[in-house]
C-alpha cells in the first residue's frame, strides 16, 4: 500500500533520514521504533506532508504521495499532545474536521455518533477535555482522527502521556480499534514493549537508517546487528571467536555456550535463558551479584563477571534466592544463544 524508497532528509549538517526504504501493507499495524533522534518522527512528518524529503519517493497504491498537499492526503496524524480544542466539547472536537470539509449536518451527526460508540465515549459527548482523564482524551483524539476515514492513521508517541496502567489498557484499545475500523496504523515510538505489543511488523531505526524490519517475534529472537540486539529488549551480547565444534571463545573469559560457527562473531543470550548454576562443570561464568530488581512475577539479577565490560543480566521467577554481593555461577544451553548477523549494523 505504501512504498517508501530511498528517502533522505537533511537539516543542515544533520542527516535525519539516510536512504530509508520501507513497504507497509494495507490494514497493517506498523511501528517505527528507535531512540530519540533516529529519524522516525521526521519520516512520519514526510508521510503526513509536513516535511519534504531532499530525495526519494513515497507512493500510496502506486500513486505519488509527495506531490499531494498535506490537507488532501488520505492520511491523518494524531499528535503526541492530542491537540484537542479546550473550548469545544467531545462531540464538537470530533466533528470539527468533518465540518471543515463541508459535510451535511446529518452525515456529521451519524459519523460522530458511530465513532463515539466505537471508542466508548457516547456518555461523555458533551464534556470538555479538562473534564476527561488522560485515557479518555486520547480516545477523543483517536476518534477525531478516524472519523474522517483516512487510509492511513499516523500516531506519534500516542501513549507517552499516560501512566503505566492506563497505557496498558490503551494498547489493547488501539489494537481493538485498528481491527474494527480496518485502517492502516503507523505508530512512532521509542518504547520497545509498546511496539512489540501493538505492531504486526516493526522497523528499527538508528541514525536515520533502517536497521531491521521484522515481526516482533523474529525481531526478538533473531536480531541483526549489535544495535538491534541491544535495543530491542534486554540482551547479553558477547563478542569473540566462534568455534567450528560449538562455543564462543571470549578473550579473557573462556569458551561460552553457543552454536557452531566460523571466525569472529556476536552472540546474544536473553536474560530469561540464563540460569543460576551450581559451582562446577555446569557453570560457564562466575561473578558477583551487583543488583537485584524485583518486579512481582520475576526478578532481574545483574552479575559482574571478570573480563566482561558489562554486567550479565538474568531473569528468575518470583523473588531472587540470592543477595547482592553473593558469588554465583551462571549457565545456559547452547541453543539459547543466538548468532547475531552483522549485516544490519550501521557502518
Amino acid at each position: 500500500m505504501i512504498r517508501i524508497h530511498a528517502v533522505t532528509r537533511r537539516f543542515g549538517e544533520v542527516t535525519a533520514l539516510d536512504g530509508v526504504s520501507l513497504e507497509i501493507e494495507e490494514g497493517e499495524f506498523f511501528a517505527l521504533l528507535g531512540p530519540s533522534g533516529c529519524g522516525k518522527t521526521t519520516l512520519l512528518r514526510v508521510l503526513a506532508g509536513f516535511e519534504t524529503p531532499d530525495s526519494g519517493t513515497v507512493t500510496l497504491d502506486g500513486q505519488d504521495l509527495l506531490g499531494v498537499p498535506a490537507h488532501r492526503r488520505p492520511v491523518n496524524l494524531m499528535f503526541q499532545s492530542y491537540a484537542l480544542f479546550p473550548h469545544m466539547n467531545v462531540e464538537k472536537n470530533i466533528a470539527y474536521g468533518l465540518a471543515r470539509e463541508g459535510l451535511a449536518r446529518a452525515e456529521i451527526g451519524e459519523r460522530v455518533a458511530a465513532v463515539l460508540a466505537t471508542v466508548g465515549l457516547t456518555a461523555h459527548a458533551r464534556r470538555r477535555p479538562h473534564q476527561l482523564s488522560g485515557g479518555q482524551r486520547q480516545r477523543v483524539a483517536l476518534a477525531r482522527a478516524i472519523v474522517k476515514r483516512p487510509r492511513v492513521l499516523l500516531l506519534d508517541e500516542p501513549l507517552s502521556a499516560l501512566d503505566k496502567q492506563v497505557r496498558a489498557e490503551m494498547q489493547l484499545e488501539l489494537k481493538r480499534l485498528q481491527h474494527q475500523v480496518g485502517i492502516t496504523f503507523l505508530v512512532v515510538t521509542h518504547d520497545q514493549e509498546e511496539a512489540m505489543s501493538l505492531a504486526d511488523r516493526i522497523a528499527v531505526l538508528d541514525r536515520g537508517r533502517v536497521q531491521q524490519v521484522d515481526t516482533p517475534v523474529e525481531l526478538y529472537r533473531h536480531p541483526r546487528g549489535r544495535f538491534v540486539a541491544g535495543f530491542v529488549g534486554a540482551n547479553n551480547v558477547f563478542s569473540g571467536r566462534l568455534l567450528p565444534s560449538g562455543g564462543l571463545d571470549v578473550p579473557g573469559v573462556g569458551v561460552l555456550p553457543a552454536p557452531a560457527g566460523k571466525a569472529a562473531g556476536l552472540v546474544g543470550v536473553r536474560p530469561e535463558s540464563i540460569r543460576l548454576a551450581a559451582q562446577g562443570a555446569d557453570a560457564h561464568l562466575h561473578g558477583t551479584v551487583l543488583d537485584i530488581s524485583y518486579f512481582g512475577g520475576s526478578s532481574r539479577i545483574a552479575v559482574t563477571v571478570p573480563g566482561l565490560d558489562r554486567p550479565v543480566l538474568l531473569t528468575v521467577p518470583g523473588p531472587a534466592t540470592v543477595t547482592s554481593g553473593a558469588r554465583v555461577a551462571l549457565s545456559w544451553d547452547p541453543e539459547s544463544a543466538v548468532l547475531i548477523e552483522t549485516t544490519g549494523d550501521t557502518p
